[in-house]
């Protein structure tokens, strides 16, 4: 194997593949990077067994081969090395990285042990546009859980259907909801619940087009674009009907502008370090909200802004970090409707526009 190819082309593809790297691979082989070169192209995979990515970049292949070297190593040299040729070759005990004036000498692993890339026909798949799909995984990525007792929860429930994209999230606290118009295929369905971590994985990779082509088949979801390809295993089960948790009405409901609210709590907050409960007190006659948060050792601390308030007054309580994560993903937006039932009642943040954004949450008991 002999080849050359530019160094920030190759620190691109680097950046992508190592995202399929486990932190602890059950194989020492997956520590690895696959490395092929042939007919003028260079492929580059990574595999945990559970994420496996290919990318493919051009190259200057003056001799056809393959080898596996490990993924560290390989990363740290290349992201120290000045933008220019890399030449990578085999020798006897292993391969040969020149660039200018540094030279390398690198161990490799044995290239028979590497798990063969899947090789997918897609059952079912749909094209959407990758930057409204990102935009719209970030509205909802903070609320997937991490708990890996409750895998269906690490998942995003993604649905295209009747020009309609549509995800949802949650993790037993909180729920989010978002969705979208775009063009989709008449008269057919695209549902799948999807890794949360590889989705957002998948749309911050720095060679996304404008187009990603998502597919599912019985047990695996495939994302394809440009040169890359990334297959992760489908999260199985029924995610739960979050539509049965969604109030029909509310006792109170008030208009709030974003920045204003968020950089209320932000005040209001600093001193609810061990209590992360902020106290809503609605005030429909008056057309105000005041926030409070109170800590033994910390002291307390209040800010009332004006609301346009409908319905009758109440107090309420919410984990402050959990409405700032709703803020946060409504920083693209002016103003967010809160609709109340009760103090105990699960209360809805909503905003229209581009993107219809739904979030629910669960409150603290005053």
């Amino acid at each position: 194997m002999n080849f050359t190819v530019n160094q920030s082309a190759l620190q691109t593809a680097l950046d992508i593949v190592l995202k399929g790297i486990g932190s602890n691979p059950a194989l020492p082989i997956l520590f690895g990077i696959y490395l092929k070169a042939s007919e003028g192209t260079l492929e580059i995979q990574s595999n945990d067994l559970n994420v496996s990515i290919r990318h493919k970049l051009p190259a200057n292949v003056i001799e056809e081969g393959e080898t596996v070297v490990s993924s560290k190593v390989l990363q740290n040299i290349v992201k120290n090395l000045p933008d220019a040729a890399i030449t990578l070759q085999d020798e006897e005990r292993g391969v040969k990285l020149m660039c200018q004036r540094s030279t390398y000498h690198l161990n490799i692993l044995p290239v028979q042990d590497w798990p063969s890339f899947p090789e997918l026909i897609p059952e079912k798949t749909v094209e959407l546009p990758s930057a409204l799909l990102a935009t719209m995984v970030g509205k909802v990525y903070r609320v997937v859980s991490h708990d890996v007792s409750r895998p269906i929860l690490q998942g995003i429930h993604l649905s295209a259907e009747e020009n309609t994209i549509r995800l949802v999230a949650t993790d037993s606290y909180r729920l989010a909801v978002c969705d979208a118009n775009t063009d989709t295929p008449a008269g057919e369905k695209f549902e799948a619940i999807v890794s949360g971590e590889a989705l957002h994985d998948v749309l911050s990779m720095r060679t996304m087009t404008e187009k990603i082509l998502i597919g599912t088949t019985d047990n695996q979801v495939v994302f394809s674009f440009g040169n890359t390809t990334h297959i992760s295993r489908k999260i199985e089960g029924n995610y739960p009907d979050y539509k049965k948790l969604l109030p029909q009405t509310c006792n109170a409901a008030l208009n709030l502008m974003v920045p204003e609210t968020s950089a209320a709590i932000k005040r209001v907050s600093v001193v609810a370090m061990q209590n992360p409960a902020v106290r809503f007190d609605i005030d429909a006659d008056n057309g105000q909200v005041r926030f409070s948060a109170f800590s033994p050792d910390q002291g307390d601390a209040s800010e009332t802004i004006k609301a346009d308030v409908e319905g009758t007054s109440l107090s309420v309580a919410f984990n402050y970090h959990y409405v700032f994560d709703c803020l946060n993903a409504l920083s693209d937006q002016d103003t967010v409707r809160l609709e109340l039932l009760s103090e105990t009642q699960p209360a809805v943040f909503k905003a229209t526009g581009k993107i219809n954004y739904l979030y629910l949450l669960i409150p603290i008991r005053l």
